[in-house]
């Protein structure tokens, strides 16, 4: 006998020791069981070893386990799924992206029982086996399973650690409103915590990224917890990546007092592309992709002073845009050097655009505003799940160090009216 022994024979062995235990929700247990031994069963073939096996096929090492609660008919389950030194896994018995799969099998279904469609939708909906039509019932249950859990993802509180970088970015979807097909501003928030992993803080819908409405959406984030950076306490959010929208602009700078914002590059680039068009801009946004290739501060600011001089004389419009954008351009120089080529730009947040639009371009048109959240909730919900899963922080430890450290040097000493109470 190995010194492993399954989950299943254990349970079997307890019960054959007391017949009590028979009557005692033994069925759910012996699932729970079960579920377990294939788990970890997955989890070996993928290691290439049973747990204490000594095994040349061996590719990494477990590394104790985290828990995972699964609904099941016989009731809720608790299993152990194996953490691995190296990459990371995730059983393929719990299908973690059935969530996002419902969301956009409901919304297709609600918008063929509206009368909505286009002729794909329903060809899509026929593909997926309803010959003969869906029923609102079935959309309901459907409907409300899946609200209930992206509710309660989406108004979640946020104030279990601290989350330092921001990135906020929009991308619009065609909406049924009022009888009349509309665009909509979906606009997303993810950050990066205190211990360096990526999290998804939040969504809105809109009509348009007006002031108004970016405040409103901050503002929900501050209500659900997220800190704001003080002198007292620079522990809360330092840096806001966004295009140069002038209402995000003004919303940061109203709701989130105390954090920098960084002007995303790769949008700069394309506003120097839109200036002077596609052909000049090439030399000229090779040029100024060597300010981010400097390694300290100092060479960051002499390099930038340098690229705006040498463009002042051939491309002068470019020259002025370079100089009012200085201080948002480079507003990641003053963090440790291992953040800045993942903070200096929006390209994370716009792969997760690109999943967004993805799944919606399914849809194409959607219904109403609540398929929206509904779809696209779960997308993010999964997304949020899939980078908790990962074994590979966004930041290294070390460097979240260095960024406490930096934050605290560079902090201005508290004044004492500050702890004065009323």
């Amino acid at each position: 006998m190995t010194q492993y022994q399954s989950a299943l024979s254990t349970l079997i062995g307890e019960v054959l020791a007391d017949p009590e235990l028979a009557h005692q929700d033994v069925f759910r247990r012996m699932l729970q069981a079960g579920l377990q031994d294939l788990v970890d069963a997955e989890a070996t073939a993928k290691i290439g070893a049973a747990r204490y096996e000594r095994s040349p096929e061996r590719t990494t090492r477990r590394n104790g386990t985290r828990p995972k609660t699964l609904a099941t008919p016989a009731g809720e389950v608790d299993l152990q799924l194996p953490k691995l030194r190296e990459g990371s896994f995730f059983p393929s018995l719990l299908h973690p992206r059935r969530r996002v799969d419902k969301a956009l099998y409901a919304v297709i279904c609600q918008a063929w029982i509206d009368g909505v469609s286009t002729r794909k939708v329903e060809h899509l909906v026929r593909a997926l086996g309803n010959d003969t039509g869906i029923s609102r019932s079935t959309v309901s249950r459907i409907c409300g399973e899946i609200d209930e859990a992206v509710h309660e993802f989406l108004h979640r509180r946020i104030d279990h650690t601290w989350f330092p970088y921001l990135f906020l970015d929009a991308t619009y979807l065609d909406v049924r409103h009022r009888g009349r097909v509309v665009s909509q501003a979906l606009v997303v928030a993810t950050g990066v915590s205190g211990e360096g992993r990526r999290e998804i803080l939040g969504m809105a819908l809109g009509d348009a990224e007006t002031t108004d409405f970016w405040t409103e959406f901050l503002r929900s984030l501050r209500e659900r917890g997220l800190k704001v950076a003080t002198d007292a306490d620079p522990l809360g959010a330092i840096l806001v990546t966004s295009d140069a929208h002038a209402g995000l602009k003004a919303a940061v700078k109203a709701i989130l007092p105390g954090a920098g914002w960084q002007r995303c590059r790769v949008h700069f680039a394309r506003n120097v592309t839109q200036k002077i068009g596609s052909a000049r801009s090439k030399p000229v946004n090779a040029l100024i992709s060597t300010i981010f290739a400097q390694t300290t501060t100092e060479a960051v600011t002499a390099q930038y002073q340098a690229v705006t001089d040498s463009l002042r004389g051939s491309f002068p419009e470019i020259a002025a845009m370079l100089e009012a954008a200085e201080p948002d351009l480079t507003g990641f120089a003053a963090l440790p050097r291992e953040h800045w080529q993942k903070v200096w730009s929006n390209n994370p947040i716009e792969r997760l655009n690109r999943e967004i639009k993805r799944r919606a371009d399914v849809v194409q048109i959607f219904p109403d505003r609540d398929s929206v959240t509904r779809l696209i909730g779960a997308v993010l919900q999964e997304q949020h799940e899939e980078w908790s899963y990962g074994e590979r922080r966004y930041f290294s430890d070390i460097s979240m160090r260095k960024l406490v450290h930096t934050l605290h040097e560079t902090a201005e000493p508290a004044r004492p009216e500050l702890y004065l109470t009323a």
